[in-house]
């Protein structure tokens, strides 16, 4: 039976996606949790796009002991050198390099001819074949390529030393039938004395992109690239965890598998969707909160008497867990730290020492502690430990009539407290106002959205927040927890504005 490699690019395309931006902490937690999942190759980042994207690739690539990790780069010198730098200490290093060739990328986009198109691959694909020993070409927009063109693209890059060969369907344009053949053509008709990994990446514009990767696989694709609950740019990418349990539950049908931890599915999944400040929608495949629900009473009926009668995938297969952490406020560290370590938390005694504190604070107001509600605190406190600027309090005078008012206080790195005092046409507003002006900043709220971590009257709010920066345009996107509805809205706010405030300096 063949095995799948599993392609992750949740930090480097899923970070495409508008308003999210992992910082380097948190894209070495993300790698780190990846690599627990069964990852094979990690895509992270883009190392000659920013010195931020440099930093992360070069720490992940010294902190992961396992998974190969891959730099973007376009066919130009200077990317395949900064990617060769970031990669020096990856045990297993890895360049993917692109150029588009379809008619509309190369007129428009590149105004180049086809042969200089074919003359730049073989050029830089070699280049990179010098210096890694693992080269991955991307032939972009290749679904929308002309096929005799895209073959003679894919030609120069195996005859110059690209042992990996990624097709992707940029924009999302192809049907599963299509795309399945346009690999079976590429894989019958190259000429190449070594074996040759052909890959699957696939944008979800006409929701197919799960469909198009496994007829890719169907037809002979060895890898799969995507991301954690298909977040990308647009409508986003493959659903690397929809491919993951399809190969499992139709073994039968792929003759495939992966060396994916299918148990590890459901905490990776929420570590991306928090740190991204990107929900996952309650009627989402595999991970989804109604994933496992059933409110038919036919349906209810025939799962109490064999959940085989409409359940194709057990919650536990893929992590789901309904128990609640017997925890509260008597609870002592051991108890904490034993916790902590099954849920797969690694904390530093300084860390430790906070979180064991703001355990204890939230046990003082709720009855039980589940496990959302501790990773909900962990990565609280992890995203208030990266931001330049903290909040300190918010002091809110509400009226029934008539205007809210607010007082705001906030610290920055420099232990220096701002504080606003303003008025709204209601609570949050108010806040909003008096942070906008500690900030000094133009912006606008898009998005605002909250929800109950938990079940029951004490369950923590999570609060997410889509701002605009009218300066350029950008969006920024912020979450909070917190007990209080108010004190989550006025994280959520801070933690986008904090975004703002890094890209302005």
């Amino acid at each position: 039976m063949r095995k799948i490699q599993f392609f992750d690019t949740t930090l480097r395309d899923g970070e495409q996606t508008p308003g999210v931006n992992f910082n380097t902490k948190e894209k070495i937690q993300i790698a780190q949790q990846l690599e627990k999942w069964g990852i094979d190759v990690i895509e992270a980042g883009f190392p000659i796009a920013s010195d931020g994207d440099f930093e992360a690739v070069q720490n992940i690539a010294r902190n992961v002991k396992k998974m190969t990790v891959a730099g973007l780069a376009r066919c130009q010198k200077k990317d395949i050198d900064r990617a060769y730098e970031a990669l020096q200490d990856a045990v297993h290093p890895q360049i993917h390099i692109f150029l588009a060739t379809s008619d509309v990328h190369m007129k428009y986009k590149l105004k180049m001819t086809e042969t200089e198109v074919l003359a730049s691959i073989k050029e830089h694909v070699s280049y990179a074949r010098n210096l890694f020993e693992k080269v991955q070409f991307s032939p972009e927009d290749a679904s929308r390529t002309e096929k005799s063109f895209l073959l003679k693209a894919v030609q120069t890059a195996i005859d110059a030393g690209a042992t990996i060969i990624n097709v992707p369907d940029t924009v999302g344009y192809s049907n599963p039938t299509e795309y399945g053949a346009l690999f079976k053509f590429l894989i019958d008709n190259i000429q190449s004395e070594q074996e040759i990994i052909f890959s699957s990446h696939c944008h979800d514009d006409l929701g197919m992109a799960t469909a198009n990767a496994l007829a890719a696989i169907e037809n002979g694709a060895n890898r799969v690239e995507g991301t954690v609950n298909g977040i990308g740019e647009r409508a986003g990418n493959t659903a690397l965890e929809e491919v993951a349990l399809a190969l499992y539950i139709r073994n039968d049908f792929y003759q495939a598998n992966s060396q994916i931890e299918l148990a590890e599915t459901k905490r990776t999944s929420d570590l991306v969707a928090r740190l991204s400040s990107i929900p996952v929608p309650k009627n989402k495949a595999i991970i989804g909160e109604n994933a496992y629900a059933h409110e038919s009473g036919i349906h209810q009926d025939g799962v109490l008497k064999n959940p085989e009668t409409y359940e194709i995938i057990t919650p536990s297969l893929v992590g789901v867990n309904k128990n609640s952490l017997p925890l509260g406020k008597l609870s002592g560290r051991h108890a904490f730290v034993a916790k902590l370590a099954e849920l797969g938390y690694q904390l530093s005694d300084d860390e430790l020492k906070t979180a064991f504190a703001r355990f204890k604070s939230l046990a003082d107001k709720k009855k039980q502690i589940t496990d959302d509600d501790l990773i909900a605190l962990l990565t609280d406190q992890h995203r208030e430990e990266t931001e330049q600027c903290k909040l300190s309090s918010v002091q809110v005078q509400y009226s029934s009539n008539g205007f809210q008012g607010a007082i705001v206080s906030i610290t920055d790195s420099n232990d220096q407290t701002k504080v606003a005092s303003t008025i709204g046409s209601g609570s949050i507003q108010a806040i909003y106002n008096a942070i906008d002006e500690i900030f000094d900043q133009d912006v606008s709220l898009t998005e605002y959205e909250i929800q109950a971590i938990t079940a029951g009257e004490d369950a923590q709010a999570e609060v997410r927040v889509l701002l605009t920066d009218e300066k350029n345009q950008q969006t920024y996107r912020g979450v909070g927890i917190d007990f209080d509805v108010l004190q989550a809205s006025a994280k959520a706010y801070v933690a986008a504005s904090n975004q703002v405030f890094t890209k302005n300096i």
